[in-house]
């Protein structure tokens, strides 16, 4: 019985605005106030009528405050990654056939002009000196002989008076000099050879040729993208300049001599200001790892792009930052703006979609002034307030949808965002939604009339005993309308 009650008060109350010409009965309205005479209403209700439940209420909207969705997404557009560097920098390298014996600095150490920075292991060439040295002892020794030789023979030339025993010992004293020249030679080539391991003993040390700060140490050669590279990489003290990199779908947006905004990530209102000065196209960066690069593997080509700053106050050499182009994003404008993707215009003017005091999602016209449209915002006169919550127009938004400010709540499995897309074929914009999801008062479109002469309840997974009951109240409830229309 206390369904039938129900019921009929919800038929009455909807008859009683059509006849009456209260014009514009929501379902919340309605619902909202049969929940507040009755504690609730009937599933079958519920399911049953479409203008107190179009939709499902598993349908929920995430909004956001007008005011947060203005000051977050600044500039994001037109955003790239950036590094500080200095002006100037310079490349370390090693001597490839020798064997490092310690890095004496780490990646991002300050470094002052003289100090080490790596050691050669010097192990095996004190060992080639000692090596030479006692060759050199030993050839010395080969010259002493041969001369001690050399005298003595030229004692016994001296004292023959036999022709040919002259001649055989001149011969050998020919001989002895010969071997004493190609010694000295010998000698002269090993005291080079020690000289030379000895002053690589002696350099066995790299120094910085001036101060800055360790940008990067590429041991095997190669950076982190697998370019060749210089072994060690140092930034310069001094002036600043921003390094930043665009992939090549992205290189045509960036012109150099363009204003440009450097944006902390740390904290979003902090900015520095400068211009583009070179895009360096002929330095092409292969990053496989790139967070744009496309599922198929390949390699994205990135190029690197400087921006010289007005000032570098307050950046720090290595800080990570953000690159905008400056399009007057950070100029102080009065009044409300906002979005222009938030704002949906119709035949009877422009809105948005906002959450009521009862936080259902509902079309809120808006009076629109200028468009700036290098940033693609409109300001609003009236209508809209930065304490409003909206959310983006995304197709099958519906007036009653629950709104909710925690995105966690959302339930994407929801009918909402799970529609068949063969429903939107007919329909070109927002105003076609409305109609399509009922959003317009039932009573206006004859919406009411066409369900009660359509609905079977034939087709309904209900009991015997409740199609019985659907039926009886099916009948009591088409005459309780002709009684009033009929003025009884």
């Amino acid at each position: 019985m206390k369904k039938k009650k129900v019921i009929a008060f919800l038929v009455a109350v909807a008859a009683a605005a059509a006849v009456g010409g209260a014009g514009f009965y929501f379902r919340t309205e309605i619902s909202d106030f049969a929940v507040e005479k009755f504690d609730t209403v009937s599933a079958w209700a519920m399911d049953t009528i479409p203008f107190l439940n179009s939709g499902k209420s598993d349908d929920k909207v995430y909004v956001e405050k007008v005011s947060k969705i203005m000051n977050t997404a600044t500039g994001v557009s037109n955003r790239y990654n950036g590094v500080v560097e200095s002006q100037d920098s310079y490349e370390v390298n090693v001597d490839s056939s020798r064997t490092i014996k310690e890095i004496l600095v780490e990646v991002g150490d300050t470094v002052e002009e003289g100090q080490e920075l790596v050691t050669y292991d010097t192990s095996e060439l004190e060992m080639q000196v000692k090596q030479a040295n006692l060759e050199v002892e030993s050839i010395n020794n080969d010259i002493a002989n041969s001369r001690k030789k050399i005298a003595n023979l030229n004692d016994q030339l001296s004292k023959t008076e036999d022709e040919d025993d002259k001649f055989d010992l001149t011969t050998e004293i020919q001989t002895e000099e010969n071997s004493i020249e190609q010694t000295e030679f010998d000698l002269e080539s090993k005291k080079l050879e020690i000289e030379k391991y000895e002053k690589q003993i002696s350099e066995s040390t790299v120094v910085s040729k001036q101060g800055g700060v360790v940008k990067e140490i590429n041991e095997n050669g190669m950076d982190s993208n697998g370019n060749t590279a210089a072994f060690m990489t140092i930034l310069q003290e001094g002036e600043y300049r921003v390094k930043g990199t665009v992939d090549e779908q992205n290189v045509w947006m960036i012109t150099e001599g363009t204003p440009v905004i450097i944006r902390s990530r740390v904290d979003n209102s902090q900015i520095w200001n400068g211009k583009l000065t070179k895009l360096d196209t002929d330095n092409v960066q292969k990053d496989d790892n790139d967070y744009y690069s496309s599922d198929s593997g390949d390699s994205a080509t990135k190029y690197p792009f400087y921006v010289e700053l007005d000032s570098a106050e307050g950046l720090l050499l290595g800080q990570h930052v953000y690159i905008e182009m400056d399009e007057g994003q950070e100029e102080a404008k009065e009044g409300l703006w906002l979005y222009s993707s938030y704002i949906v215009q119709d035949e009877t003017g422009a809105y948005v979609w906002a959450a009521n005091d009862r936080n259902r999602l509902e079309k809120r016209y808006v009076e629109l002034g200028e468009l700036d449209e290098d940033l693609g915002e409109y300001e609003i006169l009236s209508g809209l307030t930065e304490n409003d919550y909206i959310t983006w127009p995304m197709a099958g938004l519906y007036e009653g949808v629950t709104t909710v400010t925690d995105a966690e709540e959302v339930d994407y499995s929801s009918p909402l965002y799970n529609q068949d897309s063969t429903e939107w074929e007919d329909f070109e914009g927002y105003e076609d939604m409305e109609s399509f999801y009922g959003t317009e008062s039932i009573y206006d479109t004859e919406m009411y009339d066409e369900y009660y002469d359509v609905y079977d309840y034939e087709d309904t997974e209900l009991s015997e005993e409740d199609l019985s009951l659907n039926r009886a109240q099916k009948a009591a409830e088409r005459d309780f309308l002709n009684e009033i229309e009929s003025g009884q």
